[in-house]
C-alpha cells in the first residue's frame, strides 16, 4: 500500500506554512471569561534588543517559555502568553553611541532619542522575526513596547501613586556611580571582579610627634578627600596613636586617627585611609563617626575643586598624577601589585565610584521582612534557585535609587518651583516629558511662584520592567477591571537566573506596594547558555552564536528539541551547532515512522480515544508496548508538570528510538504486512497508531511543527494544538516485566547473526537470514512475533 505521506524526509520549510495556518485558525486566542477553562497567565520577560546577534541562549530560553504555554493549553488551561519588547535603558544608548561614533551629551537630546529609537526598531524587527520562526504561540498581534507612550504613561502612573503614598522621596546620598555610563546605578547592577591593582605604601606625618606612619591604599587619588585614619584597636603596633592626628601628604591636611574594627592588621600596613568615598566601607564609617564628606567627583566623573590642582581630572588621570607626585616627593615607601576585588558596573564593566548626588529613592527596607514571608509561598521551578532571591533579600541595605542621568527611558514626572525648589507631581492622566513639556502647574503650592523647571532625569529601566504583571493584566484600565481581577495575580514568571536580584525582586516589591499581593504564584528559572568550553556567552567575549542561521538551516523544531533535551531545568547548557545534529536525526526518524504508518489505514475514532484497554483483540506484544507507552505518558506528564522539558524530550526519544522503532515495529511487521483483515493485524495496527499518535501528542509542546503536520496527515483535520494530553493508564502494567527479557533476546539474536558466518556468502548473516535457536520459555507469548522478526527456525 502506498504511503499517504509522499515526502521521504521532514522539510523544515513547511514550518512557515504552518505558522500562517495557525494564525488563520486563531488556535492560540486567549478567552479570559470562557467557562470551564482555568486561566494560566504567563508574565513573559520582554527581551531587550541590545545588539546583534540575538543570543542563542536567549532564543532557547524563549522556546522553552513557549513549551510552558503549549503544555498548559494541552493540560486544559486557557493561556495568556503576552509578547513584549523592553526598549528602555542604557544598552541601546551605548549601542547607539558606538554605532554612530557619538557621545550622548554631545548631541541634542531629541536627536539622540531619535537615533536610539531607529536602532531599536531595526533590532526589534530581527528579534521578533526569530521569535516567530521559533514557533512562539504568543500574542504577536498586540505585543507591547516599554518605550511606547502607553507603557511610559503606565510607569509614570505607578510612580505618582507611590509618591502620593509617601513611598518615594528625594535625597542626596552616596550612590554607586558609573563614570562611563554617566549615571547612578543600584546595588543590583554592581558586579565584582578581581583585577590587578597598585597598592601604594605612603608616608604620613603624625602631627603630635612628627614621626612617620605608613598607610597602604589602592585609592591614593582620594588623598584630598581623606577625613579619617583608622587602626584596629587590637593591633598593638599602633596603640600609641590613640587621640593623635596625621598630616596628609601633598595636601597637608590634618586628619584624626580612630580605633576601628574595620581596619585589618594583616592588610597592607594595618593602617587604613577613610575617604569620601573609596568604597562602601568608607560610607559606613563616615556615617558611624559623623564625618563631614568631601565631594570628590562631579556627576561627569571628574574631580571637584576640592582636589585643588588636580581638579577636572578623571579617576585614572588623577591616580597616575598623584602616584607620580608622591614618588617625586619621596613619600612612597614601596608599591605592590595585587589582585583587588573591584566593584564594576554590570553594563560597562568599568569600576564604579561612590558619589553623593541628589536622587529619587523608593522605600524598600521596610518591606523586606514581609517580602521574605511572602516569597516562601512562591513555587520555584527548580527549587534550587530560590536561594538567589533569599540571599538578595538578606543583602538589601538601602532604599532603591530609581533615577538615572541618561536620556532614553521613561521620564520622571516632576516639576520644581524655580524659586523654592518644591517638587510638584501631576495627575496620572497623560504621558509627561518634563525636560521638554511645559509645566502642568500654574502656581507653586508652597510659595505661589509661577515658574517651574522640569526634571531631566529618567527612571531606572527596572521601574518599567518591574510592572509587566500589572501592564499585561490591565491594572489601570477602568473599562477592563474585570479582566484585571480575572488575570491578576498571574500564574507564572518565566526568566533567567541572572536577573533574579533585579527583575524578580523589583517586581515583587513594586507590585506588592501597588496591589498588596505578590504578582505570581510560581517562578520558572532557566540556566545560562554557555559555549563548548562551559563559559557564559556574551557579546563582549565574542562567543555568542547567532540562532537565526541555525533555525533556517535545521528548522525550529530541531532547535527546540535541542533546547529541551540539552539539560535539566535550571542547569547551564552548552550551545553549538554540532549538538543540533542529534536532534535533527531524531526528527528524521519520527518523520520516517509517520510515513511508514501512513501506508496503513486505521480507525482514527478508536485511536484518538483515551482507552488503552482492548483485551478483546489485542495480542501480547501489543499489550507489552502499550505498557511501555503508559510509562512514557506517566513520566512525560510528570516532567511537564514540573516544566522540566528535559524529561519528556528524553523519555519520548528513548521510547521512540530504542523501543518502538527498534524492537516493537520489527516484531509486528509480519502481522502488519498480512493481506487480510485478521484480528492479529488489527491489533498490531491499533497499537502502532496508538503509540505514534500518543508520541505526537506528548511531543507537541516541544516540537509543534512536525507533530502538527503528521497529526493532520494521519489522524485529524484539526490542529494537534487544540487537543489535550493523553491520560495515564496502567492497565497493562504487568507486561512491563517482559521489557528487559525481550530487548535482551533481540540483542542476543542480532549479535549472534553478526557473529555467524554464512556458508553461502562467507559473510555474517544478515538480519533477514534464517537462524536456528530456542526462544526462552518466559517469552513464549511472543513466539510468533519473534520468529517472524528474526526468521527463527526454532530448535526443539
Amino acid at each position: 500500500m502506498e504511503p499517504k505521506i509522499s515526502s521521504k524526509s521532514w522539510n523544515p520549510h513547511v514550518e512557515s506554512t504552518l505558522r500562517d495556518t495557525w494564525d488563520t485558525e486563531k488556535i492560540y486566542t486567549f478567552e479570559p471569561f470562557k467557562k470551564d477553562s482555568p486561566l494560566f497567565i504567563i508574565d513573559t520577560p520582554p527581551p531587550y534588543p541590545s545588539g546583534r546577534p540575538w543570543h542563542i541562549g536567549a532564543a532557547a530560553h524563549y522556546a522553552q517559555i513557549d513549551m510552558i504555554a503549549r503544555s498548559a493549553r494541552m493540560s486544559g488551561f486557557n493561556v495568556l502568553f503576552p509578547i513584549g519588547i523592553d526598549r528602555n535603558g542604557l544598552p541601546v544608548e551605548i549601542y547607539t553611541e558606538k554605532k554612530n561614533k557619538i557621545r550622548m551629551r554631545q548631541i541634542e537630546r531629541e536627536k539622540f532619542l531619535e537615533l536610539c529609537k531607529n536602532e531599536l526598531d531595526s533590532l526589534e524587527s530581527e528579534m521578533l522575526n526569530i521569535m516567530k520562526h521559533l514557533g512562539l504561540s504568543g500574542n504577536f498581534f498586540n505585543y507591547y513596547q516599554t518605550d511606547s507612550e502607553s507603557y511610559r504613561k503606565f510607569t509614570q502612573s505607578t510612580f505618582i501613586e507611590l509618591w502620593n503614598k509617601g513611598l518615594v522621596y528625594i535625597a542626596t546620598r552616596p550612590n554607586n556611580y558609573c563614570p562611563d555610563c554617566g549615571t547612578t546605578i543600584a546595588d543590583q547592577e554592581v558586579i565584582y571582579e578581581d583585577r590587578p591593582t597598585r597598592l601604594v605604601y605612603m608616608n604620613f606625618k603624625i602631627k603630635e610627634t612628627n614621626d612617620t606612619i605608613t598607610i597602604a591604599s589602592t585609592r591614593p587619588e582620594l588623598l584630598f578627600a581623606c577625613q579619617a585614619i583608622i587602626v584596629n584597636p587590637k593591633d598593638e603596633r599602633y596603640s600609641h596613636l590613640f587621640d593623635k592626628h596625621v598630616i596628609t601628604p601633598i595636601f597637608q591636611r590634618e586628619v584624626p586617627i580612630y580605633f576601628h574594627h574595620h581596619a585589618k592588621p594583616e592588610f597592607g600596613s594595618g593602617v587604613v585611609m577613610v575617604c569620601s568615598y573609596g568604597d562602601h566601607n568608607d560610607v559606613a564609617i563616615f556615617r558611624e563617626l559623623g564625618l563631614k564628606e568631601i565631594v570628590s567627583l562631579t556627576s561627569l566623573g571628574k574631580t571637584t575643586e576640592s582636589a585643588g590642582p588636580y581638579q577636572g581630572m578623571t579617576v585614572t588621570q588623577i591616580r597616575e598624577k598623584i602616584i607620580t607626585d608622591l614618588y617625586e616627593s619621596g613619600l612612597v615607601q614601596k608599591e605592590e601589585k595585587i589582585l583587588h576585588r573591584t566593584p564594576l558596573c554590570e553594563r560597562s564593566k568599568t569600576p564604579i565610584e561612590i558619589i553623593p548626588l541628589p536622587d529619587y529613592y523608593l522605600k524598600q527596607l521596610d518591606y523586606i521582612p514581609l517580602l521574605k514571608q511572602l516569597s516562601e509561598k512562591i513555587v520555584f521551578y527548580p527549587e534550587m534557585h530560590r536561594h538567589i532571591l533569599t540571599n538578595w533579600l538578606d543583602a538589601v541595605s538601602i532604599d532603591w535609587p530609581i533615577s538615572r542621568r541618561r536620556y532614553y527611558g521613561t521620564e520622571i514626572p516632576v516639576w520644581f518651583c524655580k524659586k523654592c525648589l518644591e517638587p510638584h507631581v501631576p495627575d496620572t492622566c497623560q504621558y509627561y516629558r518634563p525636560w521638554k513639556d511645559p509645566s502642568p502647574f500654574l502656581k507653586c503650592k508652597k510659595c505661589n511662584h509661577d515658574v517651574f523647571v522640569g526634571e531631566e532625569k529618567i527612571f531606572d529601566t527596572w521601574m518599567d520592567s518591574s510592572i509587566t504583571p500589572l501592564f499585561i493584566t490591565k491594572y489601570y484600565s477602568n473599562s477592563d477591571q474585570q479582566f484585571h481581577n480575572a488575570t491578576y495575580p498571574t500564574t507564572m514568571r518565566t526568566q533567567g537566573k541572572d536577573i533574579v536580584r533585579t527583575w524578580l525582586y523589583y517586581s515583587m516589591l513594586r507590585c506588592f506596594q501597588l496591589t498588596g499581593s505578590i504578582p505570581w504564584s510560581s517562578v520558572w528559572i532557566m540556566g545560562y547558555g554557555v559555549d563548548e568550553k562551559g563559559e557564559k556567552m556574551s557579546k563582549s567575549k565574542g562567543n555568542v552564536i547567532d540562532p537565526f542561521p541555525l533555525i533556517q538551516r535545521y528548522g525550529a523544531d530541531t532547535f527546540r528539541f535541542w533546547s529541551a533535551s540539552e539539560s535539566n531545568l535550571g542547569q547551564d547548557y552548552r550551545c553549538s551547532e554540532q549538538r543540533l545534529d542529534a536532534s535533527q536525526k531524531f526528527l528524521s526518524k519520527l518523520w520516517n515512522l509517520g510515513r511508514f504508518l501512513s501506508s496503513f489505514d486505521v480507525d482514527n475514532e478508536l485511536i484518538l480515544t483515551d482507552r488503552l484497554s482492548y483485551d478483546d483483540f489485542l495480542e501480547p506484544t501489543d499489550k507489552w508496548v502499550l505498557s511501555e507507552l503508559s510509562k512514557v505518558i506517566n513520566e512525560s506528564l510528570g516532567g511537564y508538570k514540573e516544566y522540566n522539558f528535559f524529561i519528556p524530550s528524553s523519555v519520548i526519544r528513548d521510547f521512540t528510538w530504542k523501543v518502538f522503532a527498534s524492537h516493537y515495529l520489527e516484531m509486528v511487521k509480519g502481522r502488519v504486512y498480512e493481506n487480510n483483515n485478521s484480528k492479529k493485524r488489527k491489533s498490531a495496527l491499533f497499537a502502532l497508531h496508538k503509540c505514534f499518535s500518543t508520541i505526537l501528542l506528548l511531543l507537541a509542546p516541544i516540537c509543534p511543527f512536525i507533530t502538527d503536520e503528521l497529526w493532520r496527515k494521519l489522524y485529524s483535520k484539526t490542529s494537534i494544538h487544540t487537543d489535550k494530553f493523553p491520560q495515564i493508564s496502567n492497565i497493562y502494567e504487568t507486561y512491563t516485566k517482559y521489557t528487559k527479557p525481550l530487548l535482551d533476546f533481540n540483542s542476543l539474536v542480532w549479535n549472534k547473526k553478526k557473529e555467524t558466518i554464512s556458508n553461502e556468502t562467507g559473510k555474517s548473516l544478515s538480519l533477514k537470514d534464517k537462524i536456528s535457536l530456542k526462544i526462552p520459555s518466559d517469552l513464549s507469548d511472543f513466539k510468533e512475533d519473534l520468529s517472524y522478526m528474526h526468521n527463527i527456525v526454532e530448535i526443539s
